[in-house]
């Protein structure tokens, strides 16, 4: 299969195709770096039959490999601090990072200051950020239709 993978990327080198131009879907990736699940529950309302962000070309896919959008909820635990990094570290670029809750936003927070790194813009680039305690499904879909329509124009 290797083999097949570097023959493929040579052949593509030498006859200069071009990529392909961005779809109008967007991929993208939850992480959990320490939150209520509150909002957990809220994403998966907005993926259900009622909000149905899929129709608007947003997909959950398992890996960072295959993601556009980093989606974080809960605050940065000093024990997610890595996993964190190495999920967005592994992300193909272009890529745009959403702090999903107020959580992931640093407000209210309940924890030890000696468990928690902070908000997610402590440690990463942040282009979205949502809030509620826990944001609700049509906020959630809004926001994202919104990042996507700014990520196309």
């Amino acid at each position: 299969m290797l083999t097949l993978l570097r023959n493929l990327r040579r052949l593509r080198t030498d006859v200069a195709l071009q990529a392909p131009a961005r779809g109008r879907s967007l991929a993208v990736r939850h992480v959990d770096a320490g939150s209520c699940n509150g909002c957990e529950h809220e994403l998966a309302l907005a993926t259900g039959p009622y909000e149905d962000i899929q129709r608007f070309g947003f997909g959950i896919v398992a890996s960072p490999r295959h993601a556009d959008v980093l989606l974080v909820t809960g605050t940065v635990t000093t024990r997610m601090r890595e996993p964190l990094l190495a999920a967005y570290n592994a992300m193909p670029e272009p890529r745009w990072v959403v702090a999903l809750g107020d959580c992931a936003l640093a407000r209210c927070v309940l924890a030890s200051e000696s468990e928690v790194v902070g908000p997610v813009e402590s440690l990463l680039p942040v282009e979205l950020r949502i809030p509620g305690c826990p944001p609700s499904p049509a906020t959630i879909s809004q926001a994202l239709i919104a990042l996507h329509d700014a990520i196309r124009s």
